[in-house]
């Protein structure tokens, strides 16, 4: 983005998605050409330019956000994304910053259900062809109807994807590979329908607790903490309890649990999904992790 004039005296851009100036008048120094003000000049600051440019860069913020936002619900509901909707966004910088090196995996060759080869993302030209590099550090085209972005605990490689993406320095815009995973232990019995790994985590107050689950990205319904989680097609909600709020004057996190999509029947075990055990465990590992922890090390 070029520079704008704002008054006789300075100049804006936005840089690195910050608004700075830089003086208009007469050559810069030998050496300093075009060198930046640290702080916008308190006299321009509420010039229409600087006004723009702010709002601009607060609209590309959101709407990076917005990108990754929908590019992470893609890669862990793994829903099937048309090749010709990535071809239309690609072209956006924010899109791209989402998308660029998200492990993606086509369907069949001839458009059947068979997946194919999983690959990193590179590029996807005009007509949805996209450009993936394999584990064989080779780049190969990718013509396919349809590519998923698998929650990665459904990755057969994950591991040697881990491997691959630290030799290659590959770093994900959206979190896939390094997400992380849990898997249901083998032997999981039906007769129970709730996990108590993480329960029993102590906050200092309900607020501090709710708050804690929010700024992770879940939601507080009926006195729970939720996430709703969409495992093969099916909608799933993991639930966290909650102590009353009313009744104590701390807080604590209860045990974990699963219900269908309406919350009407809570799920035994042997009827959770590979993913929504995998977020479910990961929000109740997450709640876990911010208790209240005195100084001394001890709860």
């Amino acid at each position: 983005m070029g520079w704008l004039a704002a008054g006789d005296t300075y100049e804006v851009a936005l840089v690195d998605g910050r608004v700075v100036a830089r003086s208009a008048s007469g050559p810069p120094p030998a050496g300093q050409e075009g060198k930046r003000v640290r702080a916008l000049p308190a006299e321009i600051r509420d010039r229409p330019e600087v006004v723009e440019l702010q709002r601009f860069a607060e609209w590309l913020d959101r709407h990076a956000a917005e990108c990754a936002a929908q590019v992470g619900n893609w890669m862990v509901s793994s829903l099937p994304v048309p090749t010709a909707l990535l071809a239309r966004v690609w072209p956006d910088e924010a899109w791209r910053a989402a998308l660029r090196d998200i492990v993606i995996v086509g369907d069949g060759p001839d458009g059947g259900d068979t997946p194919g080869e999983a690959g990193f993302l590179r590029d996807v030209d005009d007509s949805g062809v996209l450009r993936v590099v394999n584990l064989d550090g080779e780049t190969v085209r990718l013509a396919a109807r349809t590519v998923t972005m698998p929650h990665p605990v459904l990755l057969p490689d994950l591991a040697e994807l881990r491997t691959f993406a630290a030799e290659s320095g590959v770093v994900q815009g959206v979190e896939q590979i390094h997400r992380a995973t849990w898997r249901k232990p083998a032997g999981t019995g039906g007769g129970t329908d709730r996990v108590t790994e993480f329960a029993d985590a102590e906050y200092r107050s309900w607020f501090h607790l709710s708050s804690r689950a929010t700024s992770l990205g879940y939601k507080i319904s009926g006195g729970s903490i939720v996430d709703r989680i969409r495992d093969a097609g099916r909608v799933i909600t993991a639930t966290v309890g909650m102590s009353d709020p009313y009744t104590e004057d701390k807080a604590w996190t209860g045990s974990l649990s699963w219900s269908d999509g309406d919350g009407h029947r809570c799920l035994p075990l042997t009827e959770v999904g590979p993913v929504a055990w995998s977020e479910g465990m990961r929000m109740a590992a997450a709640l876990h992790a911010g208790r209240t922890v005195t100084t001394d090390g001890t709860e």
